[in-house]
């Protein structure tokens, strides 16, 4: 069996972001789906990355997914820093194990030395915000009687800066008493920073919304300065999670060697693929480090991907679920996963049990999102 055809589709769910769907297909009619993190404005530039590496995956067998894998992560050595190379071969890697799988007639987990757990835990995000404490409360509650039993939130408000004054701190630390307060203390609240805090900020912060335990602090500096993440951590006592940004184990070595981090959370669309997000979680294992995988991608074939490793590795705790995409997700495949009591089960069917309608991809295509503009100075307050 040889490959014979890399296809790419774009989808528009109407909402947060396009999603960026790959199809690999064999010459014996076996084909595969995969899917590549996206972000504004870089769809295209993915897409086109994508399709520049068709010639290193026409002819060959899909089977040999490390050796491909391989051989495409040499020869773009000029280019690896970028997030758009490592998206684009995430989404073809994910396509070669939903080959195999099929191939097989064994879904990926088995492939990858069989199951850990028979569901995955989920937490929600993606279910809007608040002008008001109350409103985003009231919002939580919400996803909380949706039957979910955690869920993440970015308190700061806009926009997003390095530096902060006091009130914009006291609105996030508003806005974290106002969700315990409204989803009660059983249900675990996990904080987003967006990587956008100075360390003064974020320990201020985090010391001042301990009271509300959080389950987790996600990102409150930068992913690449590993020392400044290390110190944050040190001064804080809530645990804190990185790797969203980061792709390939190289760049996770040094969180773990510096103690940088309680959780990970790397991307399976952008961070390499499904290998490359087991073997990040085998190097986390030793150190005592869970993985917790970040998932901001569509609820169909990203996730498919994701719950395959989820549903495999020893280390794991929790899996980001986009209720926003829920809608459109269920058009596009036909064979949807469902969030039920917190959780979603492990699909059974060969591959990643992902069945993708192309003709419903038609019907949500590609459209570029508005620009955001840049405030003159000034415009955004002291």
């Amino acid at each position: 069996m040889k490959i014979s055809d890399v296809k790419t589709f774009i989808v528009h769910p109407g909402r947060g972001k396009n999603w960026l769907l790959v199809k690999v297909e064999t010459d014996e009619g076996l084909f595969g789906w995969g899917e590549s993190y996206t972000q504004a404005d870089r769809d295209r530039a993915i897409e086109a990355h994508i399709h520049a590496m068709k010639r290193y995956l026409v002819g060959r067998n899909p089977f040999n997914i490390k050796h491909t894998v391989g051989v495409m992560y040499h020869d773009w050595a000029g280019r690896r820093g970028a997030m758009d190379y490592y998206c684009a071969i995430s989404g073809i890697e994910h396509a070669l194990w939903d080959i195999v799988g099929k191939a097989c007639n064994q879904p990926v987990y088995n492939l990858l030395g069989g199951l850990a757990r028979e569901k995955v835990r989920v937490y929600a995000n993606g279910w809007g915000g608040g002008k008001t404490p109350e409103e985003l409360g009231r919002q939580a509650k919400k996803v909380v009687d949706m039957g979910f039993t955690a869920l993440k939130f970015d308190p700061f408000p806009n926009p997003w800066r390095t530096f902060i004054d006091r009130r914009q701190e006291q609105v996030a630390i508003d806005n974290v008493a106002a969700v315990r307060e409204a989803v009660g203390p059983d249900v675990d609240i996990l904080i987003e920073v967006h990587r956008r805090l100075a360390p003064m900020h974020a320990v201020r912060v985090a010391r001042a919304i301990e009271r509300y335990r959080p389950f987790w602090y996600e990102e409150p500096v930068l992913a690449e300065n590993v020392p400044e993440l290390a110190e944050t951590k040190r001064q804080i006592d809530i645990p804190v999670v990185t790797g969203e940004e980061l792709y390939t184990k190289a760049e996770f070595r040094e969180v773990f060697e510096r103690r940088a981090a309680d959780i990970i959370n790397p991307d399976i669309c952008n961070c390499g693929g499904i290998l490359e997000l087991k073997e990040i979680a085998a190097m986390a294992e030793p150190y005592d480090i869970v993985v917790s995988p970040h998932n901001y991608n569509s609820v169909t074939v990203g996730l498919g991907a994701t719950l395959q490793v989820c549903a495999h590795i020893p280390n794991f705790l929790i899996c980001e679920y986009f209720v926003n995409f829920v809608e459109v997700g269920n058009q596009v495949q036909r064979n949807p996963f469902r969030a039920e009591n917190g959780y979603i089960r492990v699909p059974t069917a060969p591959g990643l049990g992902v069945e993708v309608d192309e003709a419903a991809l038609e019907r949500f295509a590609y459209r570029e999102f508005p620009r955001r503009q840049i405030r003159e100075p000034g415009e955004e307050g002291p």
